[in-house]
């Protein structure tokens, strides 16, 4: 059987709270459950809007639940700031584009990366684990290992919203041959953005695959079968 980790978003949790201005659902008991459910990490997204995850969601949680947690930020040093005082586990640095809309794709590793890599620099002298989120292509995997980093997380998304099997097979081999580069360079290899009950058990047998971010499918679920289910339900797909 094959121990790859789960981490499991809880930012949607806080979207539910937030429509009513409330203090429940409760991002800490979220937390909580999915960490003695099967999940691996709690995985918080602090955007700079502050759409779902609020500071004190992710200081409370930091400070009141005993387990992993997993950090996804923007490139900006606001949230390096951030990231320095809470001191999460691990941290994963991914676009945020303007105007509310969800990434639909991996950070673009192009440019002048010496903000980003300084950025990388100062977060893992504190001991911290740091990813980024990419495209699953040759590029940016290796850009992010030349600046420093110690992680890879693949962008999934063309693979989720692939139709037919064809086009899916394609989708799979270019995350398959990613994860290639990724273990060459020694890196620490994740996948997430669209994986749900239906297409996670293929991108779980990845080889090298260490372990998978999912949030919303998990959140959805949990709507109708509960948390502690919906976990408990993933986790065993992946094995």
């Amino acid at each position: 059987m094959r121990n790859i980790k789960l981490g499991v978003n809880i930012d949607h949790i806080a979207t539910l709270r937030n429509a009513r201005n409330e203090k429940n659902p409760d991002t800490v008991e979220a937390a909580r459950v999915v960490l003695s459910s099967g999940g691996d990490l709690a995985v918080m997204h602090l955007r700079g809007d502050r759409r779902h995850i609020k500071d004190s969601d992710l200081e409370r949680v930091r400070r009141e639940v005993k387990g992993m947690l997993h950090l996804e930020i923007a490139a900006t040093p606001e949230m390096e700031k951030i990231a320095l005082k809470v001191r999460p586990d691990s941290v994963c640095i991914v676009p945020e584009p303007a105007g509310g809309a969800s990434a639909q794709g991996g950070l673009k590793m192009t440019g002048k990366l010496a903000e980003l890599e300084k950025m990388i620099g100062n977060i893992s002298k504190a001991g911290i684990d740091v990813g980024l989120f990419v495209d699953p292509e040759p590029q940016p995997i290796r850009a992010a290992h030349n600046i420093g980093a110690d992680s890879i997380e693949l962008c999934a998304v063309k693979y989720s919203e692939s139709w037919g099997k064809k086009l899916q097979i394609k989708e799979l081999e270019q995350l398959q041959l990613a994860s290639f580069l990724v273990k060459e360079l020694k890196m620490n290899l994740s996948a997430g953005h669209g994986l749900d009950y239906y297409n996670v058990v293929p991108v779980a047998r990845i080889e090298g695959m260490d372990c998978l971010n999912i949030g919303y499918s998990i959140i959805s679920r949990a709507m109708f079968v509960g948390l502690k289910t919906a976990v408990a339900e993933m986790k065993r797909l992946m094995q």
